[in-house]
């Protein structure tokens, strides 16, 4: 019997029957972090949704202390589960606020009225994120950026057990992004949050994830640590980088961890 928080067997993702990536294992113990990174079009997206539900499994399950999602009711995987992708919302005539308002229904009763406690967590996930100034403007007319930084208050107002994110920081400024980080570690330590999520942000993956899986055509390529993912050339192999590229990528960012010192 496997005893981690949050695991898979033989999961198969895709789509309309269209078996995209195979027999994906995860075995992740609360209060981890795992990245999933690989090309664009690799299927990062398709492995957080099939996740999260909102999309069919193709093969295997998915399982929450050994309860498999599929099987448990839709309010209390809620209470368990929050989500950010980036699909946009309807949000016709409702506020930032009103948006991550939105996080506190699965607590609420048939009508959804907030609790004096509801609202209160809502101020204090605004707070945290640093989006209360923007409170009482139309979510429609805000940048990428701060929407994102709304629905990350959605989500964490939702206080989940585990947190499924895409590309929660591609928007982002390079302050932002690492607010949101120290934000997720914040969280992983003082309650121990679960996170699964993607990133194209390779440095940032390697410095916030305790396992990253990579993935790459049908199967997943390599799943480990990011001592293990990060040494030798996998990287290159991975995203099909030439040695003189990777050279020259490396000392990009080596200049730009120059430039954001004297910043």
């Amino acid at each position: 019997m496997n005893h981690c928080y949050f695991f898979t067997e033989k999961m198969c993702v895709g789509y309309q029957d269209r078996t995209l990536i195979k027999d994906i294992e995860i075995t992740l113990p609360k209060g981890e972090i795992l990245t999933l990174i690989g090309a664009n079009g690799a299927g990062k997206s398709t492995v957080l949704k099939s996740i999260a539900g909102q999309l069919r499994l193709l093969g295997g399950t998915v399982c929450l202390e050994e309860e498999t999602l599929s099987a448990m009711d839709r309010k209390a995987l809620a209470r368990k589960m929050s989500v950010v992708f980036t699909e946009r919302l309807k949000t016709e005539l409702m506020t930032c606020g009103d948006v991550v308002e939105t996080g506190r229904y699965p607590y609420t009763g048939r009508f959804s009225i907030l609790s004096e406690e509801d609202r209160q967590i809502v101020r204090e996930a605004m707070d945290l994120i640093r989006v209360t100034e923007i409170r009482d403007v139309d979510f429609r007319k805000i940048s990428d950026g701060q929407r994102q930084r709304v629905m990350l208050a959605r989500a964490i107002c939702q206080e989940p057990e585990i947190l499924i994110l895409d590309e929660p920081i591609s928007y982002l400024d390079i302050r932002h992004k690492l607010d949101f980080l120290s934000i997720l570690e914040e969280m992983r330590e003082k309650k121990g949050l679960t996170v699964i999520m993607s990133l194209h942000e390779l440095e940032l993956a390697k410095i916030i994830s305790d396992k990253i899986m990579c993935l790459k055509g049908e199967y997943v390529l390599r799943y480990g640590t990011p001592k293990e993912i990060f040494e030798g050339k996998f990287i290159e192999q991975l995203f099909d980088i030439t040695e003189e590229r990777f050279a020259a990528n490396e000392k990009f960012l080596a200049y730009i961890r120059k430039v954001g010192s004297y910043g």
